[in-house]
């Protein structure tokens, strides 16, 4: 390189370190590009740097998710063998996470046949920690198990949402913090829940309350039915959509109030202005793709906007492709059919909660009582919108 090639080189380093270090506006630009992991260590930089990052962290406030399927190659469930990875790609800041993976994959009671043995119990104080240490200090992660996931693979919101029975699944949906939408986890068992914890956890007296995503686990053992009642006789009063279903068991939050084996709820409790949702029951009656895809399309009537929206399925596990004679992924198609931007998650579980209704800013449609709420071989399909 000659002499004047040099000086030039040099200059345009100098005009470039001048805009780095001097120009807020390219600066921004630029970080939006960097992932959320490695944007807070860039706040160390320089003060404008700091200024920069914290301003386009404010404005991360998109919905995203990671999701798993298939034998893993690790000891650990296939999705935690990926989400310490893919956590370092995403642009925003979790505040609550809903990790949901398969029962019989997590806990290892899937029969390694090439082995001729028991995979090992990957549920353990360990797991949780390892999976709380992914995430920033201070945000409510729960973890759930059931018998079977549906999930949309990472990437795309338009991708083809699957439906998995059989078989290593699950995901990780990854809220932020988003004005106007407030998000409060709880988590009650026979000891702890009271009308004023319910209260406390925003479940009742509060006019903000728009949507309830609610898992009930170990619902079949002794006093569990009364259990159910307890937590549903208030929600169904409320005008507020619910949804959930009976899942295995729960590995996050961690349990302090009772004993392992013994049956409990936990879930989310959206409030706030911005926060809509939608919800239709798939009945005994609906056999077939049209059928499915029919009842579905009512949740085209709430006019729920398409930005920051998710769909969930919340499906018995004598639905699927034996109920549809041999047909698989039947409900996911349908819902990809009406709503083919909106990524779909959810899960096969031993029954489900849930309604016809509609929650928009200002108004409700709903018709429901306790009762109306506990269904068999159905499934709720959900729209939430947040923000």
């Amino acid at each position: 390189m000659g002499e004047n090639e040099e000086f030039a080189a040099s200059l345009e380093d100098s005009k470039a370190a001048y805009v780095l270090s001097n120009v807020a506006e390219v600066v921004e630009r630029i970080l939006t590009f960097v992932p959320t992991k490695s944007l807070l260590r860039i706040v160390s930089v320089c003060r404008l740097w700091r200024n920069c990052a914290r301003r386009v962290l404010r404005t991360q406030q998109q919905l995203t998710w990671v999701s798993a399927c298939g034998p893993s190659n690790t000891e650990a469930h296939v999705l935690c063998s990926i989400l310490a990875e893919e956590v370092e790609k995403v642009f925003l800041v979790p505040r609550t996470v809903l990790t949901l993976v398969d029962y019989e994959g997590f806990t290892g009671r899937a029969f390694c046949y090439k082995q001729n043995k028991a995979k090992k119990n990957r549920h353990s104080p360990d797991t949780v920690e390892e999976l709380n240490l992914l995430f920033p200090k201070g945000c409510d992660i729960m973890g759930i198990t059931t018998p079977g996931v549906v999930l949309t693979p990472s990437g795309s919101y338009s991708s083809l949402p699957r439906e998995y029975q059989e078989g290593e699944a699950g995901f990780a949906i990854m809220f932020p913090s988003i004005e106007g939408v407030h998000i409060k986890p709880f988590h009650f068992c026979k000891k702890s829940i009271s009308p004023t914890a319910l209260k406390e956890a925003g479940l009742v007296d509060n006019p903000e309350l728009r949507v309830v995503l609610i898992f009930v686990y170990e619902a079949y053992k002794t006093g569990g039915v009364h259990f159910l009642s307890q937590i549903l006789e208030p929600l169904a009063k409320s005008k507020a959509l619910i949804a959930g279903g009976l899942v295995e068991s729960v590995f996050s939050p961690p349990r302090h109030c009772c004993s392992q084996g013994s049956f409990g709820v936990v879930g989310l409790a959206l409030s706030g202005p911005k926060v809509q949702g939608a919800s239709v029951l798939l009945d005994q009656e609906v056999s077939n793709p049209k059928a499915a895809e029919a009842t579905i399309q009512r949740l085209k009537a709430a006019k729920i906007p398409e930005r920051n929206t998710l769909g969930f399925m919340f499906a018995c596990v004598g639905r699927g492709q034996n109920y549809y004679h041999n047909q698989a992924n039947v409900e996911a198609d349908a819902f990809h059919k009406v709503f083919p931007n909106t990524p779909l998650f959810g899960l096969f579980g031993n029954g489900e909660i849930g309604c016809d209704r509609i929650v928009k800013e200002d108004y409700t449609l709903c018709d429901t009582d306790t009762d109306s709420l506990q269904h068999e071989y159905t499934t709720v399909m959900t729209l939430v919108h947040l923000g």
